[in-house]
């Protein structure tokens, strides 16, 4: 099969397609016939290597990639509610990458069946970011009606789909995104949006009752001067190493993203609700890798960015 993967760790330009050994069903597992796989932030720093990412045990060469939606193409032992050409889509487990590529096995029980409704490039783009936002939000924040929320870097993929979950959940959703974004945000369903070129978002906003940072860095450390007391901060980008929380009157949360088909199915029943929808997408070939890592890379993007594979 074809996939895309590097040797070395660097620059978009490790990436290159090559040939490498079908995948094999183990126990528990299919194999999938991947037609679309989404590019995440944590790829290009996978790819990267160091920081939070060194000493993950990468073996090289590394193929990239942790959620898709295709076609079982093979069923191994003991696996009894898949069977071969059924339409599925999910999350490759913790640790596990992937998809950038034509097959993968993967464990039957952490995927889900695709409706026809969605197609293969919506329900790749919409497994992790949905997996995510939905433990941040309602599991991990326990985000409730009438609570204010603000939810950083509101353009990204989680974040998109945590403004819609949000609103869903009936709280009041501030978002910060570039000026070029604001109208993509506002349609999710963002209350208010804050352009963080040009506002500090600490000098126009205060008493969240949440704030979810998909961003980190200097953004989460300046986020705790907007919670009220007894506030959550949830966070899935880290802030810079070394720091220590600001205050001890809210609580500081990390989401346990654990794969799993309740939450890709909890995903679908919100979809059917139409209280989500899935994000704008730009679509690449798996041959196009660098330009997407490059552009995932910058950051300046909304929606997700998918390889259509088949």
């Amino acid at each position: 099969m074809k996939a895309v993967l590097f040797e070395k760790h660097g620059g978009p330009e490790v990436l290159h397609l090559a040939e490498v050994p079908d995948p094999v069903a183990g126990p528990g597992e299919v194999i999938v016939d991947i037609h679309a796989a989404s590019v995440n932030a944590a790829d290009y720093k996978v790819r990267l290597g160091g920081g939070a990412y060194s000493g993950r045990g990468v073996k090289l060469p590394h193929i990239l990639g942790r959620d898709f939606s295709g076609v079982v193409s093979a069923v191994g032992p003991g696996v009894t509610d898949l069977r071969v050409g059924d339409l599925v889509f999910g999350v490759c487990d913790q640790g596990i990458e992937g998809a950038y590529a034509e097959k993968i096995a993967i464990n039957a029980a952490i995927i889900a069946k695709k409706p026809d409704s969605l197609g293969h490039a919506e329900a790749a783009a919409m497994a992790l970011t949905s997996l995510t936002a939905l433990w941040a939000l309602e599991d991990t924040a326990k985000l409730k009606a009438g609570e204010t929320i603000l939810i950083q870097g509101g353009a990204g993929g989680v974040a998109g789909f945590a403004i819609q979950l949000a609103k869903h959940l009936g709280a009041t959703v501030i978002t910060t995104a570039s000026a070029r974004n604001h109208d993509y945000v506002r349609k999710l369903g963002a209350d208010r949006v804050i352009d963080y070129n040009k506002e500090d978002f600490t000098k126009v906003v205060s008493d969240c009752d949440v704030v979810f940072d998909t961003v980190g860095g200097d953004v989460q450390i300046r986020s705790y001067e907007v919670l009220t007391p007894g506030g959550r901060l949830v966070w899935i980008a880290p802030a810079p190493a070394g720091f220590q929380p600001t205050r001890k009157d809210v609580q500081v949360l990390r989401p346990g993203v654990a794969r799993d088909r309740a939450h890709l199915e909890r995903m679908l029943a919100l979809l059917e609700a139409g209280a989500v929808s899935p994000p704008a997408i730009t679509r690449y070939k798996l041959a196009d890798a660098a330009e997407a890592h490059r552009v995932s890379e910058s950051r300046h993007l909304h929606g997700k960015l998918v390889f259509e594979i088949r």
